[in-house]
């Protein structure tokens, strides 16, 4: 992990996270299989790359309990992308050069993943998304998949939800613009609703980091909306629904899994209570697969409860572990055809098959935000 630009109590912080099982690179055992990470360990969005690095290192302290793979021990060598597409790309040829993995786990955030895959894909080596959601990521090249489902899914989910559960008729959308994320998703969101029959009835924009969304708040409620979606990043819904509230916007805000998050509770507080949101788990489902994983998680990390980016790393890393042992090899053709070649993978997201495009399909969840805490409303599958 680079440790450059960050402040001791940062470094406080990330120690918890990184564990003892994560190594720093350039060393560890001859003997290993090495599996790099690129994750935001630091930065605007660090609970996404914290919370997936946390179910990277059980999942891979698994594998390694049950004897390893092809006879060897998994090594998993982790860098900090800071929350910044160009380090996220520094990142990854620091990993494939210097660390020669085999394998590359990254990003949970699209616009970082499509600023390394390139690299990953150059190098033929094969890169496993947890989180990005993006059509763009897996289009970059045949070496590079997701453990997710992808936007249209998402979007068109939350279009159809809205419009047939919550009989909204009336939308608007407040998109991140400098997030491929959020426009890609508000994109999907907007081609769903109108096709239904919606109308969409204002699109504003903001840019991540923004802290003063007034403006574009009145706009949207001159256009009196029935619901707004709003495709972001936890590190800005809980300001716009404390600012929408205070503008006396009463209808649901809507969104996606990048409100996955204790800071949208944390920042929204009562604001984004009856707010509904999709992703990829909930934790209130009382299957044993989901269960069993949070029970692990807690005993692992200090009885914390995973979100869903703990979920998704850990079931990018325990699939390509068992991509790596299908193919008996380490070969990046090998390993390549056989993470192509996944079929029914029990995750905890739900099982994972990869489509010609390398996207997983799988289950979605529809979540709301009552009293504080977020509750499963709904699942859909593929």
């Amino acid at each position: 992990m680079k440790l450059r630009d960050v402040s001791w109590a940062h470094l406080l912080g990330i120690a918890l996270a990184l564990g003892a099982f994560a190594c720093k690179g350039g060393g560890g055992s001859p003997d290993a299989i090495k599996i790099g990470e690129f994750a935001s360990l630091t930065g605007n969005t660090a609970t996404f790359g914290q919370s997936s690095h946390k179910g990277s290192v059980l999942a891979f302290e698994e594998v390694n309990q049950a004897g390893g793979l092809l006879g060897k021990k998994v090594e998993l060598v982790s860098e900090d992308d800071q929350s910044k597409p160009e380090e996220a790309r520094t990142a990854v040829l620091k990993l494939i050069r210097q660390d020669q993995v085999v394998a590359i786990l990254g990003e949970v955030a699209s616009s970082r993943s499509l600023a390394a895959a390139p690299e990953a894909q150059r190098a033929h080596v094969p890169m496993v998304s947890p989180a990005s959601t993006n059509p763009q990521v897996t289009q970059v090249g045949d070496y590079v998949f997701r453990a997710c489902f992808i936007d249209p899914v998402q979007g068109g989910t939350m279009a159809r939800f809205a419009y047939a559960d919550l009989g909204v008729r009336r939308a608007a959308v407040l998109v991140d613009v400098k997030n491929d994320y959020s426009v890609g998703l508000a994109d999907f969101f907007v081609k769903t609703f109108q096709e239904l029959g919606g109308q969409v009835v204002a699109r504003e924009s903001y840019s991540e980091g923004d802290i003063e969304f007034r403006a574009q708040l009145t706009k949207i409620r001159e256009t009196d909306p029935q619901a707004i979606f709003v495709p972001g990043y936890y590190t800005e819904v809980g300001l716009i629904a404390q600012q929408a509230r205070e503008l006396g916007i009463t209808v649901p805000l809507l969104g996606g899994d990048g409100w996955d998050s204790p800071v949208t509770l944390q920042i929204g507080k009562d604001a984004v209570n009856g707010a509904y949101f999709s992703n990829h788990y909930a934790a209130d489902d009382p299957s044993q697969r989901v269960q069993g994983f949070i029970a692990k998680f807690r005993a692992r990390w200090d009885g914390e409860t995973p979100d869903a980016m703990a979920v998704l790393g850990y079931d990018a890393a325990r699939m390509l572990a068992d991509a790596i042992g299908r193919a008996g090899s380490t070969d990046p053709q090998k390993l390549r055809d056989a993470l192509a070649a996944t079929k029914g993978f029990p995750g905890v997201s739900g099982d994972i098959t990869m489509d010609a495009e390398r996207n997983a399909r799988k289950p979605i969840v529809i979540l709301k935000i009552d009293g504080g805490k977020v509750h499963f409303v709904k699942a859909q599958e593929p």
